[in-house]
């Protein structure tokens, strides 16, 4: 559901989920910052040669171990906590942004519209277990 919102039915997109020490050496390597964070998002489609990936949007990797800490701290549920940053982490892979307070804002509200759908479509699915829709996705 999330996917076809996004339009996204026709491209390839990694999630991979993780650890801190994982995602401290990434942030490290990639933005110079050595500290574990929760989510990070790699574009395939841009810069130089991004034209050349064709259906390849990128990557998406989640620390697990700090959505569940950030999770607690909330009192929401891991899965939906994962959910939250598997969407922020695509919508960086299309374009969006949060560096100035507009765009965080306008980022937060679309971030909380679609992770309104994939709870929407988690409780279908729990109804069919193994049918369409049996299994959760973001």
């Amino acid at each position: 559901m999330v996917s076809r919102e996004l339009q996204l039915t026709h491209l390839e997109l990694s999630i991979v989920l993780t650890n801190d020490d994982t995602i401290r050496r990434l942030n490290a390597a990639y933005r110079s910052l050595d500290a574990p964070t929760d989510v990070l998002a790699f574009a395939m489609r841009e810069g130089e040669g991004g034209h050349l990936h064709g259906a390849l949007l990128g990557d998406v990797v989640v620390s697990v171990e700090r959505a569940r800490a950030q999770a607690a701290r909330a009192g929401r549920d891991v899965l939906s906590e994962v959910t939250m940053l598997v969407v922020h982490g695509t919508l960086h892979l299309l374009g969006w942004d949060h560096d100035t307070r507009p765009k965080d804002v306008r980022m937060r509200a679309e971030t909380a519209r679609l992770c309104r759908l994939a709870r929407v479509r988690r409780k279908g699915a729990s109804k069919h277990p193994g049918g369409p829709g049996g299994v959760p996705r973001a």
